[in-house]
């Protein structure tokens, strides 16, 4: 069942928003060769608790990070190690999730180490815009196809896989709500879309094949043909307003 929010919630929903658009950026900064992907959960976790606000993602489901840190073939759920060393040339995706309030935030991004590869770079620049070609169709009476299908046609038409397996949601009180979010589909299908509904929209793409497995560890996704991926998303509202981005924040702080 979808779950509408009011504007009390959607304002509550903010404030988690924030806190994890903030933790995300502070990350992103810390970002530079050598550094560990436990360093860069640490500045997550440290900020998110100094907010007043728990990691979401910190024993969920028994995950054991504070943030979800994917590094090149790897997809999403990478876990966090001191033993995983950034050099240059890799992409760095970062997920996180902040609950405070009663109300959850989530936000990912894709960073390069230094100089990456020209794919690379235009890998993580068509992730990135897909998402906003796909918030641009929440509004309301439209359906979760149109956005799924303005993401899928904007990377596909570049020569890019979009993962098919994994796919966005509604978020709230809960990190995974109704409905699902896919990254693909054909427009006017699925459930409409009205004021009230909060949703994490988030593109999940390849240089190559959208087939993927799961490593060993339980939790580890990669490609299956080892290809490159990007991961860009924010939790989004739509209000009286129109569509409001919950985990945006500026680009410094």
């Amino acid at each position: 069942m979808i779950q509408l929010k009011n504007s009390l919630q959607i304002e509550k929903m903010k404030i988690a928003g924030r806190i994890t658009g903030e933790a995300l950026l502070l990350a992103g900064e810390a970002i530079k060769e050598g550094v560990s992907t436990k360093h860069l959960d640490d500045i997550i976790r440290n900020y998110i608790e100094k907010c007043g606000a728990k990691p979401t993602f910190l024993g969920y489901g028994g995950f054991p990070g504070s943030a979800c840190i994917s590094i090149n073939d790897q997809v999403i759920h990478g876990i966090p190690s001191p033993e995983v060393i950034l050099r240059e040339g890799d992409i760095v995706k970062i997920d996180v999730g902040a609950n405070i309030g009663g109300f959850i935030g989530d936000s990912a991004n894709t960073f390069p180490v230094g100089r990456v590869s020209e794919s690379a770079r235009k890998l993580i620049e068509t992730t990135k815009e897909s998402f906003y070609r796909g918030a641009e169709q929440f509004k309301e009476g439209n359906r979760i196809g149109d956005i799924g299908h303005a993401i899928q046609t904007y990377c596909e038409d570049r020569g890019f896989g979009v993962i098919r397996k994994y796919v966005g949601h509604g978020v709230g009180r809960e990190l995974h709500e109704d409905p699902e979010v896919p990254n693909y589909g054909k427009p006017g299908r699925g459930p409409r879309l009205v004021k009230g509904m909060t949703l994490a929209i988030e593109p999940m793409v390849s240089v190559g094949s959208y087939e993927v497995k799961e490593l060993r560890d339980g939790w580890t996704v990669v490609t299956a043909d080892g290809s490159l991926t990007a991961h860009y998303e924010h939790s989004v509202a739509l209000t009286e307003e129109g569509l409001v981005y919950l985990t945006r924040v500026d680009e410094t702080l």
